[in-house]
């Protein structure tokens, strides 16, 4: 016989009204109002899915969380919060909470979640909570640095949840490889993954693609279209550079998360869609929003569970790991001798800061098994502009950290009469226009990461 559900909530009116509704799904439920006797009644129900409010009268819901979980790995913990401690939330979550609810929230909200945490319990509790990663292959990603082991333990938490995410990286980084990586994680897997690059698509025809037509609706439309958000039903939407998107479709995305429905172009008749979101952009969204380009309350909205994908400078150690088995993989399908990196070759690839990060260096790979052949990947192999920027990163007059050369570098006396602001602004462009315009290279210079840069430009115009 499956245990109950054990429900600690110490607002009677709620706790009534969320047991009323599990009750009338066909669940058990045990009710606690308090710390106390929520320890007591899980001890005595083992209850294997427990629904937690993080605001208990006489302690923190995470302790019950915590003890739970010492004694049953596979329990799954939904936790309650309101709308002002999203963060707590969060942090449940990358401490093992299987999904978040916040106040307030319909029925339809509660018993999926439930639903997703008894569907999970079924197919994996006889597994382990977390899959070990060889680094061989996660999902779709190479390697194993301790920043991508986060990475993908991160993934294989908040697949299982319903909450919406929000990744973030440069250009790259494989953010819709980890949104694909997302779903595949989750109870939605057999479901369809559907993508949306918002920055690729017109923005007159944009919300077209979103929400779908009608046949006649406007020029051109010449049969009835089903939009990325009916497509996705059961399944997952994934909306890239989601920072593109035009301000007035921003509204009826707000409007399609809040109401679950969608109404396409011509249609007067909403139709109820079941989606889990899952959004990207290269851009700092912050910056985005606090410039008017991206509207506050969508951003709350959407940026519930956020992952940063770390770019290829910051974890060097992957560098050569993913080069090896990409070489050897091009090599296969181009029927061609490669087997390994030449010693230089791999010191030059550690040395380069490899801007366009994963993407750019499959492309170098690619680049060099098609044009050469043989056993080891020489350096005069690869692409001209490569071979250059390594060579010059790999002489022995050019220090780890290249410094601002000629009279881009400005003089003590210069700043003289301005404030520390307008000295840190001049001394930046000074940085970046000695690196040739290249904000990684005046990053590493400067010893801050391109994206505190990019920042700081934008908050200058």
């Amino acid at each position: 016989m499956a245990s109950p559900i054990l429900l600690v909530e110490d607002t009677l009116s709620l706790a009534m009204l969320y047991e009323t509704v599990l009750k009338k799904a066909g669940h058990e439920v045990v009710t606690a109002s308090s710390l106390q006797e929520a320890r007591a009644s899980w001890r005595k129900s083992k209850a294997s899915t427990v629904l937690l409010d993080l605001m208990l009268p006489d302690g923190d819901g995470m302790e019950l969380m915590d003890e739970v979980h010492r004694h049953d790995a596979n329990a799954r913990v939904i936790v309650i919060t309101a709308n002002g401690s999203i963060n707590r939330a969060v942090e449940a979550m990358r401490l093992g909470a299987f999904d978040f609810l916040v106040k307030p929230f319909d029925e339809n909200r509660l018993l999926r979640a439930v639903e997703n945490a008894l569907s999970a319990e079924r197919t994996q509790r006889a597994d382990t909570p977390e899959k070990p990663q060889s680094g061989e292959g996660f999902h779709g990603f190479l390697g194993n640095s301790p920043e991508m082991q986060a990475i993908y333990r991160m993934i294989d938490r908040i697949g299982r949840s319903t909450a919406s995410v929000f990744i973030t990286g440069e250009s790259g980084t494989g953010k819709e490889l980890a949104a694909h990586a997302i779903h595949d994680c989750s109870p939605r897997a057999e479901g369809p993954f559907i993508a949306l690059n918002c920055g690729a698509i017109p923005r007159d025809l944009l919300e077209s693609e979103v929400f779908g037509h009608l046949k006649g609706s406007f020029t051109g439309a010449i049969s009835d279209k089903k939009g990325a958000a009916a497509a996705a039903h059961g399944g997952t939407l994934f909306l890239d550079e989601i920072c593109e998107m035009d301000l007035s479709l921003q509204t009826k995305l707000l409007r399609f998360l809040q109401t679950s429905t969608v109404t396409p172009v011509g249609a007067v008749t909403p139709r109820v869609v079941d989606v889990r979101i899952v959004c990207a952009t290269n851009r700092d969204p912050m910056v985005e929003m606090r410039a008017g380009r991206f509207r506050e309350d969508l951003y709350y909205r959407l940026h519930v569970v956020p992952i940063h994908l770390p770019p290829l400078r910051e974890r060097r150690d992957d560098i050569l790991k993913i080069a090896e088995l990409t070489l050897h993989k091009f090599a296969q399908e181009e029927g061609k001798m490669f087997r390994r990196l030449n010693p230089e070759t791999a010191q030059m690839f550690r040395r380069l800061d490899w801007p366009g990060n994963v993407r750019q260096l499959l492309n170098v790979l690619r680049n060099v098994v098609v044009l050469n052949d043989g056993v080891e990947m020489m350096p005069e192999m690869l692409p001209h502009d490569i071979l250059v920027e390594a060579r010059r990163m790999m002489s022995p007059s050019a220090p780890e950290h290249p410094v601002a050369r000629g009279d881009a570098t400005p003089k003590i006396s210069a700043f003289v009469g301005h404030t520390l602001a307008e000295m840190e602004r001049a001394f930046i462009e000074a940085t970046i226009e000695a690196s040739d315009g290249s904000l990684p290279q005046a990053a590493r210079i400067l010893g801050v990461s391109p994206s505190t840069l990019y920042r700081k430009r934008e908050s200058w115009t």
